[in-house]
């Protein structure tokens, strides 16, 4: 981002901000530094006009992050802005608010998906968004007291939840004035499959969904607040994996690795790096088999069969797992500066057993085809069910698998390359039918694409020089980046983008850390798909975005 131009002492990067200055020239009040990108402070009434221009005139149509916190003299909301077709080109802005009446403009008008990103920052740091169309809290019961990542929130303070120990059970059934046709229905709480503890508030007209509206926060953590509370190089590692709890460990531990690793200047050997990309790989395949099965299992309730199938080779994966890091699901593997130790020994088998279970794969997939894409009954129900049209996920910040099955073609990996997938051979699977069947396809083909990296990883470290096996830069014990210090990173999970935002006091534990989800901006285009199917079509759609609600709720 800093080379230069030949004759040009200016970097290019400069070139691109000054040309945002000049874009955003009357509505710049100040500017900032995050480590990742430009950043622009603006007064908290033209937000919506601020963010209108970058997206319709600068072509940044991906908000990708909403991060809001509290300092003593003001809350500020940063919006993190990306260009689908270049993620590297990023762009921040900071909304400051007054301490008294932190109140700014929302920008949902302009990014649909802010809509959720700014109900949380609302219910968990209490700023509040004008032109909100439904500004209430989204993660915490509408009866809590205070906003839990507030500077002065009382963590000991007793709270309030009405009791209906003697409510009437048995109530008559309400109907409007106008004695309309449409019907409420309750779909959950409950736990559909693996995805986690999900309430579906639905309207029906008839048969027909009119309105659905998911109610999340079951299983609300504070995952950021405990993070905050731990230092950097030895107290945070652990609870990524906890995010997507099913199957994407080592995903999420890269997330945080790479936002650190950045912020403190860390160099990742290029053993250790391969290393980190075969694990991760591993972890999505395993992910993929499972979305696959639980979603068949969604779709017609095929237990016997495509469940234990993808259960089957999901073990496979898993064991290799268990090889490397010693455990099946919170592997606790990565290391700020690479992994906590080498593969394990004799290596030689650790390598015949990766390659087995790859080899294996191409003839498992061919079966699933058989069993599950060519299923007549599996057509029917998804193919041209649950659309979602290009834009419409683009709007909604929707990424990964979700995205590339509605013709996006946009991928971390390959478009802001970490790790050592800039040097392998692989694709980015892409389909363009927008619908439920799309979205399984992609899964599919992404299984075949994650083994075709797997193989080139064993390729190399089979070969690599024993006196080079380097698996850890030297870190210091303890990491204190500058004050002040901002960057916003992000990785190819199994289910899309998952990012971090981190901004450093100068001590040994971030006082920001904000997490970004692909299952939460992913989970918001539901409606989207359901609005005018029946309600199996949308059990399907919900199926389809293969969502964890440990990494929604977080």
């Amino acid at each position: 981002m800093s080379s230069l131009q030949e004759g040009d002492d200016t970097p290019e990067i400069e070139a691109g901000e000054t040309e945002l200055e000049a874009l955003l020239d009357d509505l710049i009040v100040d500017r900032d530094d995050h480590m990742n990108a430009p950043a622009f402070v603006i007064r908290p009434d033209t937000v919506q006009e601020t963010l209108g221009r970058l997206k319709e005139e600068a072509g940044y149509d991906h908000l990708s992050l909403v991060t809001a916190e509290e300092y003593p003299d003001r809350y500020e909301s940063i919006y993190h802005l990306k260009k689908f077709e270049d993620p590297t080109d990023e762009v921040s802005i900071v909304v400051p608010t007054d301490a008294e009446n932190p109140v700014s403009e929302s920008a949902e008008p302009v990014f649909r998906t802010a809509d959720w990103h700014e109900r949380e920052a609302y219910d968990l740091v209490g700023i509040e968004y004008d032109d909100h169309p439904d500004l209430r809290r989204i993660l915490l019961p509408e009866t809590w007291q205070g906003h839990p990542m507030g500077l002065d929130y009382d963590q000991n303070r007793p709270q309030m939840v009405p009791l209906r120990e003697h409510a009437n059970p048995l109530q008559e059934d309400q109907r409007s004035e106008s004695d309309s046709d449409t019907m409420f229905v309750n779909i959950g709480p409950h736990h559909p499959a693996t995805h986690g503890v999900l309430h579906l508030k639905t309207t029906l007209d008839g048969e027909q969904v009119v309105d659905v509206e998911p109610d999340i926060g079951y299983l609300h953590r504070n995952e950021e607040q405990m993070a905050q509370n731990g230092t950097y190089r030895h107290q945070i590692m652990p609870y990524p994996d906890r995010w997507d709890y099913i199957s994407a460990g080592l995903l999420n531990e890269w997330a945080y690795a790479r936002a650190a690793e950045d912020l403190a200047d860390i160099e990742v050997p290029e053993y250790a790096q391969i290393i980190r990309t075969m694990g991760a790989e591993l972890c999505r395949i395993a992910a993929h088999m499972l979305a696959v099965g639980t979603f068949a299992l969604d779709i017609y309730g095929d237990f016997t069969a495509i469940f234990m199938y993808a259960i089957r080779d999901r073990e496979k994966a898993q064991n290799i797992l268990e090889d490397l890091t010693g455990q099946r699901l919170m592997f606790n593997y990565f290391r700020l500066g690479g992994v906590v130790w080498d593969l394990p020994e004799p290596r030689e088998e650790f390598f015949e057993k990766i390659r087995t279970f790859v080899d294996e794969l191409p003839e498992a997939l061919e079966e699933y085809h058989d069993l599950i894409t060519g299923n007549e009954i599996l057509q029917m129900r998804t193919v041209g069910t649950g659309i979602l049209p290009k834009e419409v996920a683009k709007n909604y910040g929707a990424t990964g698998p979700v995205a590339r099955g509605s013709g996006i073609d946009y991928d971390i990996r390959r478009d802001d390359p970490y790790g050592y997938y800039d040097e392998l051979d692989w694709e980015v699977p892409v389909e363009d039918g927008c619908d439920n069947f799309s979205r399984l396809l992609v899964r599919m083909r992404e299984v075949e694409e994650s083994a075709k990296i797997i193989e080139q990883c064993v390729d190399l470290l089979e070969d690599w020089p024993e006196e080079e096996r380097n698996i850890q830069a030297n870190v210091p014990r303890t990491l204190r980046p500058d004050d002040d210090t901002e960057i916003y990173r992000t990785v190819e999970g199994a289910k899309g983008e998952l990012g971090v935002y981190i901004r450093a006091d100068g001590t040994e534990k971030p006082a920001r850390f904000k997490i970004r989800s692909p299952c939460f901006s992913n989970l918001q285009t539901l409606p989207e798909m359901s609005n005018g199917e029946y309600i199996p079509d949308m059990i399907a759609a919900l199926g389809s975005l293969d969502i964890v609600l440990g990494e929604v709720d977080r």
